[in-house]
């Protein structure tokens, strides 16, 4: 529920990280607090409500965004009356950092968590290794991750070649291994692209009976992105601040893909792009339900046609229905 009382803060004048970083310091003194982690981290907490989302995010994230230029966290938890505690790093850095490390304890020792009667633990990729490596600072909590890395230990995940240079940091200290540090939690829903084979590696290390794998196919490799694009992002960060977030709620909340057109205009190139015909015949089918466009009905009529010529060899494995 939204609360049209409670005021909003706005750090959209910001022109560079220096300006950002000083706005910031100036909403941390009405909001909570603003706390610089060292040289390369941030924290900002705004005190509203009982339920915390504390989120992983980072700098050029939340001043490319647009708007405010205000955290993810505090944009969805403050008008629904809720508190924030956002982990803003200033670069690639999966968080690291023994200032980060410090903060974490000094939390811990403060009980700061058991104030809340919810705590959610949200992060995507860099953010969503964050957001399971640190739950372990609140048992109980909630982490919701979408296709984060367990660990870039090359001890552990040498087959990840994406991000080389994170190779040189030190997954095998504190929080490191993100996997294990989420035994306390309530729940671990961690959204990932099976398609997807790294991001479905790293998923397949979270293991135990708290983790819940929603496996989206065809979101990519951004999934913050391509839910957002679908509008779904928010009411999924809702859900499980809520606390009714569950796997059934997702799968409603993914379908939302079918009815939108950039969407199904992706998983059109997608398809193309593996020459199975029957399956382009659908997704442009489906994506003409939405938008009548006559590159769309061009494009339908020759698959059409293509589909006629291979129809009678055509495999038995391409008769799977949209997804």
């Amino acid at each position: 529920m939204t609360d049209d009382t409670i005021e909003m803060f706005d750090a959209g004048e910001a022109e560079t990280d220096a300006d950002w970083l000083a706005i910031m310091d100036e909403i941390g003194e009405e909001a909570g607090y603003f706390e610089p982690l060292g040289k390369k981290h941030s924290a900002f907490f705004s005190d509203l409500g009982t339920v915390l989302l504390v989120s992983f995010e980072t700098l050029p994230g939340v001043r490319g965004a647009g708007g405010a230029q205000m955290p993810l966290g505090y944009q969805i938890a403050a008008p629904r009356g809720w508190s924030s505690l956002s982990i803003v790093a200033h670069e690639p850095t999966w968080y690291r950092d023994n200032h980060v490390f410090g903060f974490f304890d000094r939390l811990i020792d403060d009980a700061f968590f058991e104030d809340f009667d919810r705590v959610v633990f949200y992060g995507a990729g860099m953010g969503g290794y964050g957001a399971a490596a640190f739950s372990v600072a609140a048992p109980g909590c909630t982490v919701l991750a979408l296709a984060p890395q367990a660990t870039l230990d090359t001890d552990k995940a040498e087959w990840d070649r994406r991000f080389l240079r994170a190779r040189r940091l030190n997954f095998t200290d504190r929080f490191g291994f993100a996997p294990d540090m989420t035994d306390g939690c309530d729940k671990v829903f961690i959204v990932y692209d099976p398609i997807q084979q790294v991001d479905a590696v790293h998923a397949a290390m979270f293991r135990g009976p708290q983790i819940v794998k929603l496996r989206a196919r065809h979101i990519g490799r951004d999934p913050q992105a391509e839910l957002a694009r679908i509008n779904v992002l928010r009411q999924l960060i809702d859900a499980a601040c809520a606390g009714t977030l569950n796997a059934d709620r997702f799968y409603r909340l993914w379908r939302a893909r079918r009815q939108h057109p950039q969407f199904l205009g992706r998983l059109v190139g997608r398809i193309q792009s593996q020459e199975r015909p029957k399956r382009l015949v659908q997704a442009l089918r489906a994506a003409l339900e939405q938008v009548d466009h006559p590159q769309l009905r061009g494009a339908l009529a020759k698959a059409e046609a293509a589909l006629e010529k291979t129809q009678a060899s055509q495999p038995a494995g391409d008769e799977t229905p949209l997804s």
